[in-house]
């Protein structure tokens, strides 16, 4: 529980010390649009708790540091993220934890000619196995596919997706299972003024080798700051599973953030 404690303790601190600072509306609608045309970069935390077919006092966490960096090739626009994962998960024997640097994910989108307030991507993922300890990843490169969809037109009320397939590529490693999973991110945001938001993003995904699957829902509270020309979203988002299959699939997980774009 250590782990839930320095997590909702961080949390609360960003969201209640933060000073009133004058946001706009576009800033604040902006602010969770993955296709901003914006360089990002984003520390994300998931506690995980209470995993399915293990001892109930058994838990995780997992940090995430993601860039994103808008790119001009030819005539063409696009947004190249990359992530950086740090797992702690119980994965070692009887359920002992293993901790370390997961795999690196990158994937670059094409972003489409719309109307004001679409932002629509798809383009290639690709999946390095660099993984610190081969339980904390796939240990075999992946190649997919990552489609983003975002409605901002209304100031008030924002909403989207974010579809990623990908699979295993070459030879497998002996005792190793190819990947092949789909993950679906719907999301929508709901401005309540002054910077303060609600909403959720949980992610959906499906492991096609193992049939096994999680279906979180998650409601969140952010805030979001400006400071000079850095934009400022810091949230909280607690998830639970509503339905899930397979070991190890947590049903609680605590999502906390801070995301900066820089203008």
């Amino acid at each position: 529980m250590g782990y839930l404690k320095r997590a909702c303790r961080f949390a609360v601190t960003l969201l209640l010390g933060l000073v009133p600072s004058f946001v706009t509306a576009d800033d604040a609608a902006d602010a969770n649009n993955p296709l901003a045309n914006v360089r990002a970069f984003n520390i994300q935390g998931y506690y995980l708790n209470d995993f399915s077919g293990l001892p109930s006092d058994t838990d995780g966490f997992q940090t995430v540091l993601r860039y994103a960096q808008p790119l001009k090739i030819g005539d063409t626009n696009w947004l190249m993220r990359a992530s950086l994962p740090y797992n702690s998960l119980p994965i070692g024997a009887g359920n002992t934890t293993v901790s370390g640097i997961g795999d690196v994910d990158v994937f670059m989108a094409y972003q489409f000619d719309t109307r004001p307030g679409i932002s629509f991507g798809i383009g290639p993922q690709v999946v390095a196995p660099t993984a610190s300890d081969d339980r904390l990843g796939a240990d075999q490169w992946q190649l997919g596919l990552a489609n983003v969809y975002f409605n901002g037109t209304s100031p008030q009320f924002q909403y989207g997706y974010l579809l990623i397939y990908r699979t295993g590529v070459g030879s497998t490693p002996a005792g190793r299972k190819r990947p092949e999973v789909g993950a679906f991110q719907p999301f929508w945001f709901y401005q309540l003024g002054k910077g303060w938001y609600t909403g959720g993003a949980p992610i959906w995904t499906y492991d096609f080798t193992t049939d096994n699957y999680n279906v979180p829902f998650g409601l969140r509270l952010g805030k979001v700051q400006q400071f000079g020309s850095t934009t400022a979203n810091i949230f909280v988002e607690p998830q639970w599973s509503l339905a899930s299959r397979g070991n190890g699939q947590p049903q609680f997980q605590l999502y906390a953030a801070v995301n900066l774009q820089f203008r």
